[in-house]
């Protein structure tokens, strides 16, 4: 599917469909300018279906033989709540709307008076493209695509086809995190995280070191290793290094938690724990190779980023950990393992105290950590706590624009107590309330206090069982967006203190 920006009247376009987006309050002068052929009898066929242009109301019309033989015409409420999300959800539906439609070429027409250029071209591209992604990958017989070969972005000048490369880039490392998340665990395991990554390397000229269990018992992993105890297939800590091609002015380390399958181990996953959906445990690791293939291709200048994820699966074995079980991270701190279903922490651990060894001005981890954190704030928004203000207020900010909802938790220090063992340094869980913070609380024991650190809980939004807005059902690839809007802005931010230094 191609995409091209056109500041052209609508009927100078030559496309066979139109898909329009019209405010509630003037949705008949809105009509009658922008299709003046048409006006009149589509006015006609809206109000004999009580049309009202509200939010979210949508109708199709064909006119066989015509300019154009399709038109999708959507509500867009009032324009006080038209926002950049509503934006996005707007050419999102609307391209939803044309599939099946054969059509050579959809011009997408919204109003775009209240934004920013750039920020228009991100919503549309990106909700068109998201939207109609479709994993075809696992079906014995692929059905062609229907879907109109060309988008034209209607309203934007043609000179903002330059970025579309860019935005291309970034849905391409969000279609790269679903692949990972929706693949079956006989499929995508911990040396085929490896391979992605490997190849990530090959295409962009990254630099990617791969630890085996020999290597990470080296290091002292202990907390890793004694997840990965009970696998078959053999544990990879992955350590992928984009580096910008003049000097470095900004590092930055993303961690993403990588079991590729979660059986909850000796504390089996029973009843409705969703065992079956247990493939998506590995969603951080899928988000920040996602991000990773996005930024290798950007090369932001100054950033350099390092990418880690401790890769493995949660399973039940002879060889499997015991509940009980005490073991030594890597920074020393001893675990008490009361629940062996609380192991991505353990993994996450020792992928912190790696990361910190790097000295990064900031470390982001994502991590499908806790169905409290689910209970909490449903499947739309993460969870994400941070004991740095800036860095909290960056990640917020990068979210707003990426359109994910992200909302910030507390690091409420007295429920530390929850996690005393009286053996070990701590406790691998505390009690059931407030079950996300304590999961927090444990992260941040293998973080440098000097170091500005942030945890987001994908748990909710990493999947869509129905799907939603730019996102088709099952895997979403969340994160992947929040990241590279945020890595942008500290290159940006990097590079405008340069300047003015």
């Amino acid at each position: 599917m191609n995409f091209r920006c056109s500041s052209a009247p609508l009927a100078e376009l030559g496309c066979d469909g139109v898909a329009l987006g019209l405010f509630s309050s003037s949705w008949q002068q809105q009509l009658a300018a922008l299709l003046p052929a048409l006006a009149s009898q589509l006015e006609l066929l809206l109000e004999q279906r009580e049309f009202k242009a509200k939010g979210g109301e949508k109708h199709s019309f064909s006119f066989p033989g015509q300019q154009p033989s399709l038109v999708i015409i959507s509500g867009l409420g009032e324009p006080d709540d038209f926002d950049g999300l509503a934006l996005r959800k707007a050419a999102a539906s609307l391209a939803l709307a044309s599939r099946g439609s054969n059509l050579k070429a959809l011009a997408l027409v919204l109003p775009l008076e209240a934004f920013a250029p750039d920020q228009a071209l991100t919503a549309l591209m990106q909700g068109c493209r998201l939207a109609l992604y479709k994993d075809e990958r696992f079906r014995s017989e692929n059905k062609p695509s229907l879907d109109p070969g060309e988008i034209v972005l209607q309203g934007l000048a043609s000179e903002l086809d330059q970025q579309l490369a860019q935005q291309e880039a970034i849905c391409q490392g969000v279609m790269l995190a679903r692949e990972l998340v929706a693949a079956p665990p006989n499929v995508v395991n911990s040396l085929s995280l490896e391979a992605t990554a490997r190849s990530i390397a090959d295409q962009f000229g990254c630099e990617l070191t791969v630890l085996d269990e020999a290597a990470c018992r080296e290091r002292g992993m202990g907390a890793y290793l004694a997840v990965a105890q009970g696998a078959s297939i053999p544990p990879r800590f992955l350590h992928l290094v984009i580096r910008p091609q003049g000097p470095v002015k900004r590092k930055l380390a993303l961690v993403g938690k990588g079991l590729t399958f979660d059986s909850g181990g000796y504390n089996l996953k029973v009843g409705g724990s969703q065992i079956e959906l247990m493939k998506f445990d590995m969603g951080g690791c899928g988000a920040v190779l996602g991000a990773a293939r996005t930024l290798a291709e950007l090369k932001l200048e100054g950033l350099e980023i390092h990418v880690i994820s401790a890769a493995t699966e949660n399973m039940v074995s002879a060889e499997a950990i015991y509940p009980g079980a005490i073991v030594t991270a890597s920074n020393g701190k001893t675990i008490e393992i009361n629940n062996t279903d609380a192991e991505g922490r353990l993994t996450l651990a020792d992928a912190l105290v790696y990361a910190c060894g790097l000295e990064p001005d900031a470390i982001v981890d994502l991590a499908t950590l806790t169905g409290a954190c689910v209970i909490a704030l449903g499947d739309e928004i993460a969870g994400y706590w941070s004991p740095d203000d800036g860095l909290a207020q960056q990640l917020s900010d990068a979210a707003h624009r990426a359109g994910e909802g992200l909302w910030r938790m507390p690091l409420q220090s007295s429920y530390k107590d929850g996690l005393k063992s009286g053996l070990a340094d701590m406790k691998n869980t505390g009690p059931r309330p407030g079950g996300s913070i304590t999961a927090a609380l444990f992260l941040k024991e293998f973080v440098k206090p000097e170091i500005p650190w942030a945890h987001i809980d994908i748990a909710g939004p990493v999947w869509s069982d129905k799907g939603r807005s730019t996102d088709p059902s099952g895997a979403t690839g969340y994160g992947v967006r929040t990241l590279v809007e945020w890595c942008q802005a500290v290159a940006a931010d990097a590079k405008e203190g340069l300047s003015q230094g």
